[in-house]
């Protein structure tokens, strides 16, 4: 089966090796590019929670923290080992599970993510917020043929669905299926863990219904 891997360049390696093992033509065709938003320092200290909704930004939080980190908390376990670890990380993927399960009160929060990013967890929580990356659609030069896409990131569904092609696709986690369905991709599953293995495992439920 012909997988198109979306993910942003430097970030595909893993997934594209691990569906070639698995017998897959793993295609890479990146559709998004993440851009840092500066190098100023983010002083972390003083805060009780710092959250975190995606690997970009736990990179991007890691690079430029000062202070010592308070209790983190990842959305998915790859945010998490971006992270190299956390202190929650909920099993819903989404701003709403992490909010079911945060302790409360949470007390001063931190919220590290991307500019435009859902302002949920800032309302609920009255959380300050840091934008530290973009992320800016790519337009690949000739329109991509496959059997099926791997979409992991809202950004990365609405670049997608802006390509106007009918290839289904399979999601990292709740709230890329929610874009990716808004912006009417037909998404055939959502993987079961938010992370490469879990897209996998996606990818060839897939492939065996075929």
């Amino acid at each position: 089966m012909r997988v198109l891997v979306t993910r942003p360049l430097g970030q595909a390696d893993e997934l594209l090796r691990r569906l070639a093992d698995l017998g897959h033509d793993a295609a890479h065709c990146p559709l998004i590019a993440v851009e840092s938003l500066g190098d100023d320092p983010v002083h972390v200290s003083g805060y009780d929670w710092v959250i975190v909704t995606s690997a970009n930004g736990a990179r991007e939080l890691l690079r430029r923290a000062a202070g010592r980190l308070p209790r983190v908390a990842a959305i998915g376990r790859a945010t998490a080992d971006a992270m190299g670890s956390a202190d929650l990380v909920p099993r819903v993927s989404t701003q709403e599970g992490l909010l079911a399960e945060l302790p409360r009160p949470a007390g001063r929060v931190l919220f590290a993510g991307a500019e435009g990013a859902r302002r949920l967890i800032v309302d609920e929580l009255a959380a300050d917020f840091v934008a530290l990356y973009r992320t800016r659609p790519l337009l690949p030069e000739v329109k991509p043929e496959a059997d099926l896409a791997v979409l992991a990131s809202p950004s990365q569904a609405r670049a997608f669905a802006a390509l106007g092609t009918a290839i289904p696709a399979v999601t990292i986690g709740p709230e890329t299926t929610r874009a990716a369905r808004d912006a009417g991709v037909c998404v055939l599953r959502e993987a079961d863990t938010h992370d490469t293995e879990g897209l996998a495992s996606a990818v060839e439920a897939v492939a065996k219904e075929r």
